[in-house]
Order: C-alpha cells, then sequence, then structure tokens
C-alpha cells in the first residue's frame, strides 16, 4: 500500500512535466472527438434506421434517439475508461520515457522503442478487452443488484484485473521481449492488480478522472521499475 501511494505521489508530482501535459492534451481531444463522433453516428443511426425501416415520424426518431443517447450516458463510465486508456495506450511510450527519463535513467537507456503500429494495436485490444469482458461479466453484476453492493465491487474488481493489465503491458513491453511477457505477467498478478485498482479508483473521482489514464500509465512505469530492480 505504501508503494503504491508513493508511485501515486511521484506520479502526481510529474503532472506538470511538459511532455506529460503534451500526452494529457492528445489524449483528451482524442478522447473528445472519438466521443462526439459516436453521438452523432449513434443519433443519427437511430434516426435513420427508425425512419427508414419503421416508417416512424421525425419527432419519434428524434424521442428514440434521444433515449439512447441518454442510456449511452450511463455507460459512459465504462465508454470512457475503454477509450481513454485505448487513446493513452497509443501515446504511453512518451508518458513511459518521461518518467523513466526522471527517475530511471538507467533502464531509458536500455529501453526499446515501441512502434506506432503497435501502440495503436495494443490500444485497439486494452478497448476491446475491457467491453467484452464487462459485457460478460454483466449477468453477474444484474445478479448481484439484489445485494446493494455487490454490482459496484464486482465491477471494481473485473475493472482493475482488466486496467492492471493494460497499464502493465504498456511498461513491460519497452523492457522485455514478447516471450517473456506472459511469464511476467503470471509473475506479478497481485502487483498489476494494485496497480489496477489505484487507476480503476482514480477513474471514480470527478475531475481527475480526465488525468486517470496519465496518472495510471505513470504509477504503471514506478511500480514495474521498482520490482524489477528489487
Amino acid at each position: 500500500m505504501a508503494a503504491m501511494l508513493h508511485a501515486l505521489f511521484l506520479s502526481i508530482g510529474q503532472l506538470g512535466d511538459r511532455p506529460v501535459i503534451a500526452v494529457f492534451v492528445k489524449s483528451m481531444l482524442v478522447t473528445l472527438a472519438l466521443f462526439a463522433a459516436l453521438g452523432a453516428a449513434l443519433w443519427f443511426g437511430i434516426q435513420w434506421t427508425l425512419a427508414h425501416w419503421f416508417a416512424a415520424s421525425q419527432s419519434m426518431a428524434s424521442l428514440a434517439a434521444a433515449a439512447a443517447i441518454l442510456l449511452a450516458a450511463l455507460g459512459a463510465w465504462l465508454l470512457f475508461r475503454a477509450i481513454a486508456i485505448a487513446v493513452v495506450g497509443i501515446f504511453a511510450d512518451e508518458v513511459v520515457h518521461a518518467v523513466e527519463a526522471k527517475h530511471y535513467p538507467d533502464r531509458l537507456a536500455l529501453a526499446r522503442d515501441i512502434s506506432f503500429a503497435r501502440s495503436v494495436m495494443m490500444g485497439i485490444r486494452s478497448a476491446a478487452r475491457a467491453v467484452l469482458a464487462n459485457l460478460a461479466f454483466s449477468p453477474v453484476y444484474l445478479l448481484l443488484l439484489v445485494t446493494g453492493v455487490g454490482t459496484p465491487i464486482a465491477f471494481f474488481l473485473v475493472n482493475s484485473w482488466l486496467l492492471g493489465r493494460d497499464l502493465g503491458d504498456m511498461v513491460a513491453a519497452r523492457h522485455m521481449p514478447d516471450r517473456d511477457l506472459r511469464r511476467w505477467r503470471n509473475t506479478t498478478r497481485i502487483a498489476r492488480f494494485a496497480t489496477g485498482a489505484a487507476g480503476t479508483a482514480l477513474f471514480f473521482v470527478p475531475f481527475v478522472n480526465f488525468a486517470a489514464p496519465v496518472l495510471g500509465a505513470a504509477m504503471a512505469t514506478h511500480v514495474f521499475h521498482r520490482r524489477t530492480g528489487k
């Protein structure tokens, strides 16, 4: 716990660094653009479908589209988390590089660059895992509603596990060959889950949630190097 808090405070202290600010601005702009595009596609798609396939009036089509937007807003947390982590994954190399340059320069000298294409694929896989895993667990979430607290706890645990893997891979991919990644994942389950839990908790804090992906990537860098440095 103390190590995780230390990693969090170090990450917060670096939020003002120019490379980190650049990643934050770029990731937020791309995330907001994707949200706007998805919202517009949902709105016009539902209107067109109702008008052409169900002969609905313009007012009914608009009402249905508004309802769909409202439902989408209810799932905005999951959508924001999936898209934001995917986008930050594309630029994560810059965050990891900034943290290593300041705190682990000897490790930076040994790091390998991650291609943009691979970063994009890692981001897409991260978003897909988040959406598919939560859909798979949705029956469990529904069943646990009767407990009052079971659903948010299960939701938190599932997303902590997912985020821990995503953040860990962002850093580990720079420092080990692909053939060693699976073994590394098997030996760092607890540390990665703790990192994911800390990052997931940040997503629930208003305003802080916008910086959560960048903070998570920075925290994962500290956790990785403190463990592999022992």
